[in-house]
């Protein structure tokens, strides 16, 4: 039974290093384009039109980022078997996975709060902006 324990931590570990590319590629894009990506959002313009325009490259934006997640998410779900060994020889694979699940998940939780945010902010907008088509149309009428 501890040799084939054994066996599966090995067959663990190689599997981890074949995953570990997709992982480093995700994470890469993550800290070098997505952070930078999402902290240009936080600053919306004033107009709807620089609104709308900021809306549209986000959605792009989102539309990658949104991949990055879902491969990392499908790479995680490989390597779900680690939860069951405990053993110290996979002790350090396991500490890089939960580096990895960790800056994930913060980062696909940071797009989808940005991508609520950009949407509401808009819908705001859009409202503000009828409002006040709506208070001007009433003026002209008033004046008439």
């Amino acid at each position: 039974m501890l040799s084939n324990k054994r066996i599966q931590e090995l067959e663990l570990v190689m599997e981890f290093e074949k995953v570990e590319e997709c992982f480093k590629e995700v994470s890469s894009w993550i800290e070098n384009v997505g952070r930078r990506r999402l902290k240009e959002t936080i600053n919306l313009d004033d107009s709807l039109e620089m609104l709308l325009q900021a809306q549209k490259q986000f959605k792009e934006f989102d539309l990658v980022a949104s991949e990055y997640c879902r491969r990392g998410q499908e790479a995680l779900k490989k390597m779900d078997r680690w939860e069951d060994f405990s053993s110290v020889d996979v002790h350090s694979y396991r500490v890089k996975l939960q580096t990895y699940k960790d800056q994930l998940e913060e980062f696909c939780n940071q797009l989808d709060e940005t991508r609520h945010r950009v949407c509401e902010t808009v819908r705001l907008y859009e409202f503000f902006d009828k409002v006040r088509q709506t208070m001007c149309c009433t003026e002209e009428g008033v004046k008439s």
